[in-house]
């Protein structure tokens, strides 16, 4: 606005020179943005324009491509289902069938054509190349099944060694360097691109018998690329000198090219750019933009060629010069900006002479502004114009009257606004005051008794623990000290069941410091290591073999993790302990089994799966199975806090524990643990935890 108020504040004669200044403005100025704009516009348009055409010029070639493939397919096809063919394969004439492949094969330009038998070896070859198996694929699986197929197959330089010297010539060929392409270390390319084809010769009784397998090479098949663009690119589709071009490359490479790299010299051997090859090979994308191709810029449009097996291994492209379309473009465009210049000349004459017309009236009406603002009460009167002027100066006198009357009015009303404004100032702040009170209230309170619950949870849970398992097991530890002492050297033959107690002894003392760790998680911090789950499973095994004597159970394992995961192998074990003594202890008195399965858990972690036949859960078991003092077992069996430490443990360590269940059918409980230990804070295990007892009983 700034520069706008300059032109007017410049101008300081009579009000007819700014007028003129008003009415030229618009023409002056705005005329030229639009001509700007519709030039922008005009070459973005036009760009969407070719655009869009070289996206349908993509998939028109694209369709013909696919037309193609059917086209061979149904060559073989109308073979497959001859009279000749059948004949000759049920008198077992090679000599016939051999000629009629040959005679297909070169009036369809196949650069193979072979008969494989139901075990995809050739039929009716002579010497080792009987022995000669047809290209594993999923297409020739389908074939052999009664199903014809036909895709793109990347073949090595390897398996087109049977191929006649002047196909493998057309395959080697040196790769040219050219601008903004991916760097490599490849200096030819000697693997083709085909067009495989595969139809099975079935009996008159629908029985597949043999299966014809032909392929057409598309390095240097320039017939293929050519008959795509003269069928896409028709006479005056494009302007006068636009070269149009149709490529199939392989991976990033023109396999096959009507793009010219010299006169006479077709661009084989030459890479798609960098930008191309990411945005089509590595995501899979659609390319439609401008591209610089060897040597120019082309509107250019790319989409991947798929194989047999879902993989991207060229790609199919359709553009044309862009040149020839930016030259017509830039030459529309001058002839616009002459129009916009002849028509601006022409508005800034009829401005000029219309002002004229209303200068007067204006003038009138300028003096009266001047007098009001020097304090004058005057007014325009009437004026000779009857036309919207002249009706804006009676208007003009009319607001005068009005706006005397309004200030007086105003001057009485304000006064009486700050009166109110003060009051309503003052509750306003009243309130926000009591509200910041309330709110800070509300806080401190929730606080308190957020705090509070997580006390009393805290306090129950340790209690519970301290007494049902400290007390006994400091008894046990020191009758089994007497114990040792007086049996001395009589037991040795049990020594080391009695070492295996006391290690178990001391365990469930860890446990306990365990569920003080969960109590009090700022005292405490195990040691976290890279575990085998696979081996802390072979060793919890050795821990809850003894529950073979009150049991008749047998255990599977299924261990076929292989990644490591970082978590205190203590703690891992007693986690697995308390999940097989549970499973054990579901199966009841019938004999049953316990499954134990360890697998790869993507790339994240490690998943453990302990399983049982047992008596399974309820609903609302599975509700309150993590609550901590919560069993399932008869009265005396169970505390109700093994589940509820071992979640808590492997939450510790960012892992999960989930179960599903059915009655009568068993219970599976799955533990998830990382690669890489990502704990959760403990304050939002403790939470966990105080949800799960507040919904039990």
């Amino acid at each position: 606005m700034k520069p706008i108020k300059g032109i007017f504040s410049a101008v300081q004669g009579t009000i007819r020179y700014k007028l003129l200044v008003l009415v030229l403005f618009p023409v002056l100025l705005i005329m030229p943005i639009a001509l700007l704009l519709a030039v922008y516009w005009g070459a973005d348009f036009s760009y969407g324009q070719l655009f869009i055409k070289v996206n349908t010029d993509l998939s028109v070639s694209d369709d013909i491509f696919r037309r193609i493939r059917e086209d061979y397919l149904n060559r073989l096809g109308r073979l497959a289902d001859s009279h000749a063919l059948n004949t000759a394969l049920e008198a077992g004439s090679g000599n016939a069938v051999n000629a009629q492949l040959d005679a297909l094969r070169d009036a369809a330009g196949f650069a193979y054509l072979h008969l494989l038998d139901k075990q995809r070896n050739r039929m009716f070859t002579e010497g080792e190349a009987g022995i000669v198996r047809g290209r594993s694929s999923p297409s020739l699986l389908a074939a052999v099944q009664g199903r014809p197929r036909v895709g793109i197959e990347i073949f090595s330089a390897e398996e087109l060694g049977h191929l006649p010297d002047e196909l493998l010539q057309r395959v080697r060929m040196p790769l040219i360097a050219t601008p903004r392409t991916k760097p490599t270390q490849r200096g030819i390319e000697d693997r083709g691109m085909m067009i495989r084809a595969l139809y099975p010769v079935k009996t008159s009784r629908g029985e597949v018998v043999a299966v014809l397998d032909g392929g057409v090479l598309l390095n240097e098949n320039f017939g293929f690329v050519d008959t795509v663009r003269d069928l896409v690119y028709g006479e005056g589709s494009l302007p006068q000198g636009s070269i149009c071009t149709v490529t199939v490359f392989l991976e990033d490479v023109r396999i096959t090219t009507n793009l010219p790299l010299e006169p006479g010299e077709r661009a084989l051997g030459t890479r798609a750019s960098n930008e191309v090859r990411t945005q089509v090979l590595e995501r899979g994308e659609n390319w439609v933009d401008r591209d610089f191709v060897v040597n120019d810029w082309y509107i250019s449009s790319y989409e991947p060629i798929m194989d047999v097996n879902g993989r991207r291994v060229g790609m199919l492209h359709a553009g044309f010069l862009e040149a020839p379309s930016r030259n017509a473009l830039w030459q529309a465009l001058a002839v616009l900006l002459f129009l916009f210049l002849a028509l601006m000349s022409l508005s800034a004459l009829l401005a000029v002479l219309g002002a004229k017309s209303i200068f007067k009236p204006l003038e009138v009406m300028s003096s009266v502004v001047r007098a009001t603002r020097a304090g004058k009460d005057e007014r325009i009167g009437r004026v000779a114009s009857r036309d919207e002027v002249g009706e804006l100066a009676g208007e003009f006198d009319a607001m005068l009257d009005l706006l005397r009357e309004r200030k007086q009015q105003i001057q009485d009303w304000a006064g009486q606004l700050e009166d109110k404004v003060e009051s309503r100032t003052a509750e306003l702040q009243h309130r926000n005051d009591e509200l910041q009170h309330t709110i800070r209230a509300l806080r401190e309170t929730r606080e308190q008794l957020i705090v509070a619950e997580k006390l009393a949870a805290l306090g129950e849970l340790t209690a519970g623990v301290a007494h049902e398992i400290n007390n006994p097991t400091a008894v046990m530890l020191g009758n089994l000290d007497v114990l040792v002492d007086e049996l001395g050297e009589a037991a040795d033959p049990v020594r080391q069941e009695i070492d295996l107690v006391i290690e178990q002894i001391y365990r469930i003392k860890d446990i306990i410091d365990d569920l003080l760790h969960f109590a009090r998680p700022d005292h405490y911090a195990a040691d976290v290591f890279q575990v085998d789950v696979n081996e802390v499973v072979q060793q919890t095994l050795a821990l809850v073999r003894h529950l073979r004597k009150k049991s008749h159970f047998e255990i599977e394992l299924d261990l076929t993790a292989r990644q490591q995961v970082q978590i205190n192998p203590k703690e891992l074990q007693q986690v697995l302990v308390n999940l097989v003594v549970n499973a054990i202890h579901a199966l009841g008195q019938k004999e049953g089994v316990v499954r134990i399965a360890t697998r790869d858990w993507g790339d994240e972690g490690v998943m453990i799966s302990v399983r049982d036949n047992g008596q399974g859960m309820t609903q609302e078991q599975l509700g309150r199975i993590f609550n901590p003092f919560y069993s399932t077992k008869r009265q005396g069996n169970g505390t109700g806090l093994g589940l509820s430490v071992s979640y808590s443990m492997v939450r510790r360590y960012g892992g999960n524990i989930t179960v599903e269940s059915e009655p009568g059918r068993g219970s599976e409980f799955s533990v998830r643990l990382l690669t890489e230990s990502n704990p959760i804070e403990d304050e939002k295990i403790i939470t966990d935890q105080l949800h799960a007892f507040d919904n039990g009983p």
